[in-house]
């Protein structure tokens, strides 16, 4: 296995990859031609000890990786489509809380309450809990088979796939070529998707914890308020496992269920699509020698 582990995403028609210290994107444009944007990136956890430490680390990672994304997936489209769209500062801001009013709502609101209406709040603080995750699941599992269903999001879902295939291949030590790629699965073992379903499972033991006595608002506001703490945890249970996935049978047993949800926001990519993702992370790489 390579010492130097590679993270990325995959945006509109392209993919990202991030290395140690570098960001590429490379996009497959109308005309056919990929193209690619390099710039270095360096975390804010290098930079300060105290941003370094586990679980504060998990949580400044986390707004990194939504602001890269948000950043490359909007160069991404501009590039797939051959145009320069700019959104101003207020139209940016506005997405932004849009986006997180909407999931908010979604898989913190709507779980917690529905969990709240099937037991009643004075009972049975760990059923609550459980009862909260699983709905999350279910919802979050229906969201992401309908969305499955729009063409666009099926592009995305196989460029999402290319970049686990590329990723796979590159720390196997095999040349980075489509075909080398194509034979390796769409499962990885450090995908966000896992990481998701691992925070609803840490999120149901920290939420055992707050006093339902304390009602249903002022609950909602404390899960809002725990959700950094949860990630930086969830990141470093992703982080080792990453770590020991391939040399232990017990990691890779407790890994399997997160890893089976990737079934729904992966597919097997063309070696089109393989192409672009091995560009990207052949030009990540080279920026880090």
């Amino acid at each position: 296995m390579k010492e130097l582990k590679i993270g990325g995403q995959a945006v509109v028609d392209g993919v990202m990859m991030r290395s140690s210290h570098h960001v590429s994107t490379a996009v497959r444009t109308k005309s056919g031609k990929i193209k690619i944007k390099t710039r270095k990136f360096i975390s804010l956890t290098e930079n300060s000890k105290f941003l370094g430490l586990p679980i504060i680390r998990g949580a400044i990672s986390l707004f990194e990786v939504v602001q890269l994304g948000y950043q490359e997936i909007t160069w991404s489209t501009n590039q797939s489509l051959e145009t320069e769209n700019v959104l101003s500062t207020k139209e940016k801001v506005l997405m932004i809380v849009l986006a997180l009013a909407f999931g908010i709502a979604l898989f913190k609101l709507l779980p917690w309450f529905l969990a709240t209406k099937a037991i009643p709040l004075a009972q049975h603080s760990w059923k609550v809990n459980v009862i909260d995750a699983l709905i999350k699941i279910v919802i979050l599992t229906g969201y992401m088979w309908i969305i499955s269903l729009m063409p666009d999001i099926k592009t995305l879902y196989q460029y999402h796939g290319s970049e686990h295939k590329a990723v796979s291949c590159y720390e196997s030590g095999k040349k980075l070529t489509p075909k080398n790629a194509q034979t390796f699965t769409t499962i990885h073992p450090r995908c966000g998707t896992t990481f998701i379903i691992i925070v609803f499972v840490i999120a149901m033991i920290f939420y055992i914890f707050i006093p339902l006595s304390l009602g249903f608002w002022l609950n909602f506001l404390i899960r809002i308020l725990l959700l950094p703490m949860i990630a930086g945890v969830a990141y470093e249970i992703i982080r080792l496992s990453g770590k020991y996935y391939y040399k232990n049978l017990l990691v890779r047993i407790l890994m399997w269920p997160g890893l089976q949800f990737q079934r729904l926001t992966t597919r097997e990519p063309n070696l089109k699509q393989l192409e672009v993702a091995i560009a990207s992370l052949k030009a990540s790489l080279a920026k880090d020698k």
